[in-house]
Formats: C-alpha cells, sequence, structure tokens
C-alpha cells in the first residue's frame, strides 16, 4: 500500500471515529500517523531534481508567492502590478511554471511569485502540486488569489491543502517547549490547564516518532495538531493576505462582506480595480520598515531606503548595508520614532522602527 493510501485510510478511520473523551487518545494517535505520513509524501523523489522553472533565486527584500486555483487570474494580476508579463488566457493551467515579477513599493524591491494553478490533492502531489507547495514555503507571504464568484468554496479548499502539508497560514507556534534527551523518559509539565491534550495522549503522539526521551513543557492550552506541529518542527507559519478578484461579477453586498473579513482585499484585475491598494496592503502584511541612513553634517539620503523586518536592531541594518560594517561599529545616532530624544545614541542593540534615520560611526583606525 502507497502512502497515499495509507492518508486516505487514516483519514477514513479518523471521519468514522466518534469524538468523546474515550476516543480522543486514539485520534492524537491517528493525527500523529496522518502528520507522519503527510511529510514522508511531500519528500521529494532522491532521482528527481528540481521541477523546471522552480528553481527561481530569491531576490528583493521579500518573497510573496501567489497561490490559487487555475484561471482565477494570478498572471494578470502579475502583469498589473510589476512589468512583468505573464502569459494570461481564459482557460486554465495557462501558467505552467513558476514565474517571477517585482513590486517598487517606497524603496522596498518585493519578489512576486506567479506559480502554476493549485489543484484538489496538491498536497498529495497531484498536478505539480509538490513542486508549488516548496516554493511557498520559501516565501514570506502568501497571496492567496480567489475568484470572488466562489471564494468560500475555493479558500476553504486551499486553506486545507496548505494545512495538509505543514503551511500554518495567519498564526503563530505553539507555545510548547520541546527537547529530546539521552534517557529519563519523557518529562511533562503544563504551566495551566489544559482542556485538549493530556500527559497520556502527548506520550502515545511522542512514542508514533520513536521518541521516548524528552522534556515537554506547555505554557498555552493547545490541541493534539497543535502538539504534534512542535514536535514535528517542519512547520512554516506565513502571513496571509487573502485577494479576491472578479468583483466586478458579483453584487456589491457581496464585495462589501468579502471586504470586510479579516486580512482580505478586493480587486478586479480585469478592470484594474483596487491595484494600488493591493500593494500597499502587501507592503503593510509583509511587516517591513525603511531606514533612511546620513553622514555627519549632511542631510539624510532619503532616496534609498534600508528595508529590514519589523523588530530588527541597528545590528540588522549594519549587516544590510555592508557585511563587515557591525564589526567596525562604534555608535549610533538615530532620529524618529524608536529614539527617546533626538537624536539618542545608541549601539548595536537598538530597535528600530520604521522611517529612523540613522548614522553609523565606525571605530576610529587603529595605527597609521
Amino acid at each position: 500500500m502507497g502512502i497515499a493510501e495509507r492518508i486516505a485510510e487514516i483519514e477514513a478511520e479518523m471521519a468514522r471515529t466518534q469524538k468523546n473523551k474515550a476516543t480522543e487518545g486514539h485520534i492524537g494517535l491517528l493525527k500523529a500517523r496522518l502528520a507522519r505520513l503527510r511529510l514522508q509524501l511531500l519528500e521529494p523523489p532522491k532521482s528527481s531534481g528540481k521541477g523546471e522553472g522552480f528553481d527561481v533565486m530569491k531576490s528583493g527584500d521579500a518573497r510573496v508567492a501567489m497561490i490559487g486555483f487555475p484561471s482565477v487570474g494570478k498572471s494578470t494580476l502579475l502583469g498589473k502590478v510589476t512589468p512583468t508579463q505573464s502569459a494570461a488566457a481564459a482557460y486554465e493551467f495557462t501558467t505552467l511554471t513558476c514565474i517571477p515579477g517585482k513590486i517598487k513599493y517606497d524603496g522596498a524591491d518585493i519578489q512576486l511569485l506567479d506559480l502554476p494553478g493549485i489543484i484538489e490533492g496538491a498536497a498529495q502531489g497531484r498536478g505539480r502540486g509538490r513542486q508549488v507547495i516548496a516554493v511557498a514555503r520559501t516565501a514570506d507571504m502568501v497571496l492567496m488569489v480567489l475568484d470572488a464568484t466562489k471564494a468560500d468554496v475555493q479558500r476553504a479548499k486551499l486553506e486545507a491543502e496548505l494545512e495538509a502539508v505543514g503551511i500554518r497560514l495567519n498564526r503563530q507556534p505553539p507555545n510548547v517547549y520541546f527537547k529530546p534527551k539521552q534517557g529519563g523518559g519523557i518529562s511533562f509539565t503544563a504551566t495551566l490547564r489544559l482542556t485538549h491534550l493530556n500527559a497520556r495522549m502527548a506520550q502515545l503522539i511522542l512514542h508514533e516518532y520513536k521518541i521516548f526521551n524528552a522534556e515537554i513543557i506547555v505554557r498555552e492550552d493547545v490541541t493534539p495538531d497543535e502538539f504534534i506541529d512542535a514536535i514535528v518542527g517542519q512547520r512554516k507559519y506565513l502571513k496571509c493576505l487573502y485577494c479576491f478578484n472578479k468583483i466586478d461579477q458579483i453584487s456589491i453586498e457581496e464585495v462589501d462582506r468579502l471586504a470586510r473579513q479579516p486580512n482580505s482585499v478586493v480587486v478586479s484585475c480585469d478592470q484594474g480595480f483596487n491595484m494600488d491598494y493591493l500593494v500597499e496592503r502587501i507592503w503593510k502584511t509583509l511587516d517591513l520598515s525603511r531606514i533612511y541612513t546620513k553622514r555627519r553634517s549632511e542631510a539624510p539620503d532619503l532616496s534609498e531606503a534600508v528595508i529590514v523586518r519589523r523588530g530588527a536592531t541597528i545590528e540588522h541594518v549594519c549587516h544590510r548595508i555592508h557585511r563587515s560594517l557591525a564589526e567596525q561599529f562604534n555608535y549610533a545616532m538615530i532620529w524618529g520614532t524608536s529614539a527617546k530624544h533626538t537624536p539618542q545614541i545608541v549601539g548595536l542593540n537598538h530597535v528600530v522602527e520604521d522611517e529612523d534615520v540613522v548614522m553609523i560611526v565606525k571605530k576610529a583606525a587603529v595605527g597609521g
């Protein structure tokens, strides 16, 4: 029996098993087996290399992967927000490879990838699902492009496909400390009352992964699925923006409903409606910061920003400017919202904020 057949068998057993206190341990064990098999299924065959068109080099300040079913408008969208033209037509599977484009926004270069349309069963490797999902895992954010006339159905199916392969959208990793040990058995501690998991269920899940010695500290009320995520570790937590296309084909009431959903934006690629707002939302979802630099006795250079992640420090800014700058760093002077007073002298660990201005002072050269 192949892996896909074993996965289907476990899913069928889970569907027919009544969910109650007596069966929760068995269901937890089935979920652990399912997660392990899905990981095996996604491992590429040893003899195969990367699929044609999928070995796109990562470039720019951030990478956004467009995911959606065939013929939802991904290629048209790429042509609207970047100079790149991807083949677009009124039939499915126009895009057969990964097409990169570049969005320029407020000094940032954002790489936007037009991936082939996902089909149901992508998590089991149908179509080019395995390659598409592998590229999505390298992204900083997912732009899920949906046909507004089929929005709810498409969204549910795509989320299920991504969930099956360990991509978690708009979620944080579970607050679980996990450390394998050489001996001593399993130490399980919870810092609060658990309503979905207990020590016995956790032990069964660990044994499924051949883990018999480990220290576990659970700091939030996790489900068995979240506990498995913490143990497996090979999960990708990505921000996702839901882009509802073709709103010119639905009622204004339905447009309003979709627009009010969290992490959502409504557009019409054919009509060019809301494209600027979409780019703005991509920028905000990526949570990037623009840091401007200045030289002594000169005005700040506002023509080119150093792009860093939200929460970055002066050390990160140094590395973005030049890899050796942090080693030569003496102190920095900073103007902006992160400064307690203007200017403030700070060290490498100071956390910068969007549109801060930084002047970096290097150590004086030793000797002559």
